[in-house]
């Protein structure tokens, strides 16, 4: 483009110089036709080499100059890698309920997305149903008939035309089965991958490669030893007050508060039988109990290539009954180090994973 541009001029400049002959007035141009985009990735040519350099040292020698070798052929400079380009998804289909999902539609809307939502039967005219474009009834009102049926959805998603799914909070949206099924349906999860799902979805596992990352964690016992009379001495090395804890699932089931090695044994059944029947796992850990905490929340956003941001933190500490009432960002009192401290942190657990 730059070739022709200058060529232009230089016929331009030669023709204004002719007196006889008055300068016809140049064509319209035509417009440029822009090239067809390729789907995933968008080659970038090379940069052009530079051209050789025409000056030349000046010399005493009275002799007649011998001509100068030919200059060597300039290397050819090594050819960019293709630049990723990916594609802003056209539609998808958000397969949650609630605030989340009208959260989800309302962002996706700005950004020009369309968005499907799914909906029980006692759900058909919720609010997330008239926040997105379209709506596909999975079933009937309980949620192990509608929402978490993750076959009917991606079924629903693929006969919608989307190309992704977006699992919101809770339900299916902790589930590497899910997930995995998603992505084998030709579909993008828009979330962490299956194998960060398996790897933090066990307290047990998760501590485990956490500590092994150099992040920090409470005390305690997080081991695969389950006998009652070893996980009292575990205790008694933590020290009390201590807190048993469900390695599976979370919202508080299964976790119990000891102050004094009399009461293990009673909580520790307590506990189990809790986990049992709610995750179908009853094997716990024990942590050192922290009095008066702050529950302070990172949270992370990472890309397929392995790069990890945090967006600063969230105070999630006033709860009742393990369930968070408010989140409050910034966090009170936060100071920058601290601040720093956290999300670094944070970064790491997510990279190590």
């Amino acid at each position: 483009m730059l070739r022709w541009l200058f060529g232009r001029k230089r016929e331009d400049q030669a023709a204004s110089a002719e007196a006889a002959e008055p300068e016809a007035p140049a064509a319209p141009e035509a417009p440029s036709t822009p090239a067809p985009e390729v789907a995933e990735t968008r080659q970038v040519p090379p940069s052009p080499a530079p051209a050789p350099s025409a000056a030349s040292e000046p010399t005493s020698d009275p002799k007649p100059a011998e001509p100068a070798p030919a200059p060597a052929p300039a290397p050819k400079p090594a050819a960019r890698p293709p630049t990723v380009r990916h594609r802003m998804f056209q539609k998808i289909l958000i397969a949650n309920r609630g605030e989340i999902a009208v959260r989800v539609a309302r962002t996706a809307r700005a950004m020009g997305v369309r968005t499907v939502a799914v909906y029980s039967d006692a759900d058909a005219g919720a609010l997330h149903v008239q926040a997105c474009d379209e709506a596909v009834r999975l079933g009937p009102a309980p949620v192990g008939e509608s929402y978490l049926k993750g076959d009917v959805i991606i079924a629903a998603a693929l006969a919608a035309g989307a190309q992704a799914i977006h699992p919101g909070y809770g339900f299916l949206s902790e589930n590497p089965d899910f997930a995995e099924a998603v992505e084998a349906g030709g579909l993008v999860f828009i979330g962490p991958p299956a194998a960060a799902i398996r790897a933090m979805g066990l307290k047990d596992a998760a501590k485990a490669s956490m500590e092994a990352a150099g992040v920090p964690v409470v005390p305690g016992y997080h081991g695969e030893r389950q006998e009652p009379d070893f996980l009292t001495g575990e205790a008694d090395a933590i020290g009390y007050p201590v807190l048993i804890k469900a390695r599976a699932g979370g919202g508080g089931k299964g976790m119990r508060r000891v102050d004094a090695p009399a009461d293990f044994a009673e909580a520790l059944q307590g506990a189990q039988a809790e986990a049992k029947a709610a995750f179908g796992d009853d094997r716990v850990l024990i942590e050192k109990y922290v009095a008066r905490p702050r529950h302070i929340e990172i949270q992370l956003m990472a890309d397929a290539h392995g790069r990890v941001l945090h967006l600063n933190e969230r105070d999630c500490s006033l709860q009742r009954r393990h369930q968070k009432v408010i989140e409050e960002a910034p966090a009170p009192g936060m100071t920058p180090q601290m601040r720093s401290e956290i999300g670094a942190a944070a970064v790491r657990a997510a990279e190590a994973i």
